[in-house]
């Protein structure tokens, strides 16, 4: 199966799901445990059927649903067909609270400290970053800099539906932090708290092999 980018999958009009890295997710509410059961196994049954299997996160009050081919990485045509057939259930969807966290660590020299991060959390080393095989734990990657001090090391990538970005800026800004670039808007745009501390809002948009 083909992977599919960011803008093949916006083109699909999939409501109530949104594409963050890797894959298409969506969460569903539940007015309790027994009842975000039955939607799982609901699901599960729509999976035997099409021999593809999501991601399922069972909390008291919702289910998260994340839909990948992991063959290839991304998100492909049997997660669209997946997709269409859950929200064919008849279930309120709910993406616009989902979002996607990863931490980017800012260094002159990857190769003397990526496998020390690969050794302390238990992930497996890439090209650039560092990833939890089971797929629980947010990934580090590791972005090129200068060494020059005093300098920010850290900071979290927060991936989000580009639908929802401005409504984070305005809450972000209300509560007290400042819009320090959108240069690489709609890819991403940096803001701090009032100490300085930098975040970056991330989508799918405006990127190569998104």
């Amino acid at each position: 199966m083909t992977k599919l980018t960011g803008s093949q999958i916006a083109a699909e009009g999939l409501d109530g799901w949104v594409y963050l890295p890797g894959g298409l997710r969506t969460r569903i509410a539940t007015k309790d445990f027994a009842a975000g059961l039955a939607v799982v196994n609901a699901i599960a049954a729509l999976a035997e059927e099409m021999d593809h299997h999501p991601d399922l996160d069972l909390r008291y009050t919702h289910v998260d649903i994340r839909l990948s081919s992991h063959d290839v990485g991304g998100v492909t045509g049997r997660d669209i067909r997946l997709a269409r057939e859950i929200s064919a259930l008849g279930l309120v969807l709910d993406h616009a609270t989902v979002s996607q966290i990863e931490f980017g660590l800012d260094t002159p020299d990857q190769a003397a400290i990526q496998p020390f991060w690969a050794a302390v959390l238990a992930m497996s080393a890439g090209d650039n970053d560092v990833q939890d095989p089971a797929g629980t734990l947010p990934a580090v990657w590791f972005q090129e800099s200068g060494s020059s001090e005093p300098r920010q090391h850290w900071h979290p990538d927060v991936w989000v539906d580009p639908a929802q970005v401005q409504a984070r800026i305005d809450a972000a800004l209300a509560a007290g932090g400042t819009l320090v670039s959108d240069e690489e808007a709609p890819s991403f745009w940096v803001l701090a708290d009032p100490e300085g501390n930098k975040v970056c809002l991330c989508t799918w948009q405006d990127r190569a092999r998104a």
